[in-house]
């Protein structure tokens, strides 16, 4: 308990370090002195430096902690329900979904009104988080469907497999009668990134993704009589499908949630429980909720600072940075390199 106690202490200090770094590093450094003036005294609005660290950097900051942390425990939720070490939250087709809700406006707005509605004021602002979560809450309650009919998990893999290569299918198909203008801002918003949200719909994001944090934790007691296994865990009361369904239902949450206001981020879902697990060398998820949780956080805030380093024109993509991290991870699972959950 006390080494558990001295990682995660280790984990939130790194996070707090990390977080420093994304107010402090980007396209203009900001000297120490005059970011600690900017937080004791508030007062001058006006300057350059508070409009930076408090209209940009601030929320983007807080947008890839809170994403890194919704996506990490949306991924270990999926790879305990599916007991399969390669689950991730994009496996049952909702960021595809998110993506042709997206693709779905874009091609409306030009069959109706000839314009690319990427120009007009409203839709980078919240056309792209409202279409983006409605397809993925459209895909999550298909899904549902299905599992309530479906007993194998396996089952239920293959028909989200299947719907985010129909989803995909007709996003294409979407996208070729779109503008030239809607399909460059389609393709920007399948980058990912953390600096969509801003700080006029921060509050917004933070109270979802919290509620869902939150569920997630509630459902930790579940999750440790579902690795017992079927068997046992009806034994002890446990309503089988009634937890998968409330499973897939926060996973798809938090995912449909991220997607929608950052765009579909990969590999942290994948990666980060496998981390946490190698880390605490346990599966518990009373543990391991909290330490993914951390972990993502970290994670996400190390993948933002290298996609705005310094002397880069703009921030590079956010997937791109997080594929170098979490594709080799993957390989080291593949390898059979995660250790084994000796403890409960």
């Amino acid at each position: 308990m006390r080494i558990n106690i001295i990682k995660i202490s280790g984990i939130i200090i790194l996070g707090i370090i990390l977080f420093i770094l994304n107010i402090f590093i980007g396209s203009v450094m900001i000297p120490i002195d005059e970011l600690v003036e900017i937080f004791i005294n508030q007062s001058n609005k006006m300057h350059p430096i508070y409009t930076i660290v408090y209209n940009y950097r601030m929320p983007q900051s807080v947008t890839a902690l809170l994403a890194g942390a919704a996506l990490a425990i949306a991924g270990l939720l999926m790879q305990t329900l599916f007991r399969n070490p390669l689950a991730d939250p994009s496996m049952l087709g909702i960021s595809s979904g998110a993506g042709l809700g997206v693709a779905m406006v874009v091609l409306v707005s030009g069959l109706i009104t000839g314009s690319a509605m990427s120009t007009t004021i409203w839709f980078p602002t919240i056309g792209i988080s409202l279409s983006a979560f409605l397809g993925a809450i459209a895909v999550l309650f298909v899904i549902m469907s299905f599992a309530n009919r479906v007993r194998n998990m396996s089952t239920l893999i293959i028909i989200g497999l299947m719907i985010a290569y129909l989803t995909g299918s007709i996003t294409d198909i979407l996208k070729y009668f779109s503008n030239k203008e809607d399909i460059h801002a389609f393709v920007i918003w399948g980058l990912g990134s953390f600096s969509a949200v801003g700080s006029s719909k921060l509050l917004t994001f933070s109270i979802i993704v919290i509620t869902g944090i939150i569920m997630a934790f509630i459902l930790s007691k579940n999750l440790n009589i579902m690795l017992l296994g079927d068997s046992y865990a009806e034994n002890l009361g446990l309503n089988i499908k009634r937890n998968n369904i409330m499973v897939i239902l926060i996973s798809g949450y938090l995912t449909a949630v991220v997607t929608a206001f950052c765009g579909p981020i990969a590999f942290i879902g994948l990666a980060v429980p496998h981390i946490a697990r190698f880390l605490f060398r346990s599966s518990d998820h009373r543990i391991l909720i909290p330490a993914t949780a951390l972990i993502g956080m970290d994670l996400a805030l190390f993948c933002n600072i290298i996609a705005r380093l310094p002397g880069l024109e703009g921030n590079l993509p956010v997937n791109a940075v997080t594929a170098l991290i979490g594709a080799p991870v993957v390989i080291w699972v593949i390898f059979g390199k995660t250790p084994k959950h000796e403890e409960q």
